[in-house]
């Protein structure tokens, strides 16, 4: 989801042991390995500059990674955090738990002493917002940090690669995307000769509001961009001016949606049927023609990234051809 969605989760919920990539010194028939020299070390790192303008020296090969609420693109390219994002009471990216099990959490807002106890090599920062103030500063003392920032962030491609790049897995990240976009294509068109033209809407229902994906964030890109559904009218207009990934949708908008499938994380933890046998939901076409369907709020849904958006890919091929 990209990606005003750290904060907007944050704020409404409160309501990825680091991979080990040996430096390989090439030794043919030694006993033990060649060891490097303080020069060879030294030319290994590289100077990135980041969207802070600041000009960040990065190992060549980090290990202790803290690089919050971008987990998705470091399981995908092979890299295990020392601590994982997570909001308010230990609430974490539950999609990614196979992966993260046993990496302990870390407060989304990265407390510098916190940050400290890990002792990690690179800090990823996602968003300038994490390093306001003197923050950035008490982060460059523990470890090289390199901010992300917006205009990478509201596209999850552009952020995979940059990331690939910071750990210096520039060609693993393109292979990765490349492998995301086949798989994509193959879908949408599979969608476009089974189903054909329809339109289709992501919902997250809490106890007390309903919001809908903006059509080029999160969930929206996906089900618009990569597997062609087209945009519903209602949530163009309820979208449009905002910035976040999800946008509150009035019941008095939600009962004039049309749309043939609907998509809905179930945040408000009520059957499925009670939820939709709401009068508001009556005249919306999905769910008289039953083609609802429930994902809950551990899902992928609320979230971007090739992972992310792979098993996105998945759930709606199960549930629209099945």
């Amino acid at each position: 989801m990209k990606k005003r969605s750290m904060t907007q989760i944050a704020s409404t919920l409160m309501v990825c042991a680091a991979l080990l990539v040996s430096a390989c010194s090439g030794h043919t028939g030694n006993p033990s390995p060649e060891k490097t020299t303080p020069e060879q070390s030294a030319s290994a790192e590289r100077v990135l500059t980041d969207a802070m303008g600041n000009k960040v020296t990065l190992p060549a090969h980090p290990q202790k990674v803290i690089a919050t609420y971008l987990e998705d693109h470091l399981i995908a390219l092979g890299v295990k955090p020392v601590a994982q994002w997570s909001v308010g009471e230990g609430s974490v990216q539950g999609y990614l738990q196979k992966e993260l099990a046993g990496i302990p959490a870390i407060p989304y807002d990265l407390p510098p002493e916190v940050v400290m106890s890990y002792s990690p090599d690179l800090i990823l920062l996602e968003s300038a917002d994490l390093a306001v103030g003197e923050k950035y500063n008490q982060y460059a003392k523990i470890a090289p940090t390199y901010t992300i920032g917006v205009e990478k962030n509201t596209d999850w491609r552009k952020e995979l690669l940059t990331v690939g790049e910071v750990l210096n897995k520039t060609d693993e990240a393109k292979a990765v995307l490349a492998a995301y976009e086949k798989k994509a294509q193959e879908a949408k068109e599979k969608l476009q000769q089974t189903v054909g033209p329809k339109t289709a809407t992501a919902l997250w229902v809490l106890p007390k509001s309903v919001f809908v994906v903006k059509e080029n964030l999160s969930s929206g890109d996906v089900l618009y961009k990569d597997l062609g559904f087209t945009v519903p009218k209602i949530v163009h207009e309820v979208t449009k001016a905002s910035e976040a990934n999800w946008s509150k949708i009035s019941l008095e908008k939600l009962a004039t949606l049309d749309t043939d499938y609907l998509f809905i994380v179930n945040s408000k933890e009520v059957p499925m049927k009670d939820l939709v046998s709401d009068p508001v939901y009556a005249n919306i076409p999905a769910v008289k023609n039953g083609h609802v369907y429930e994902f809950p709020k551990e899902s992928s849904w609320l979230y971007s990234g090739t992972i992310a958006n792979g098993q996105i890919i998945d759930d709606v091929l199960k549930s629209v051809l099945q």
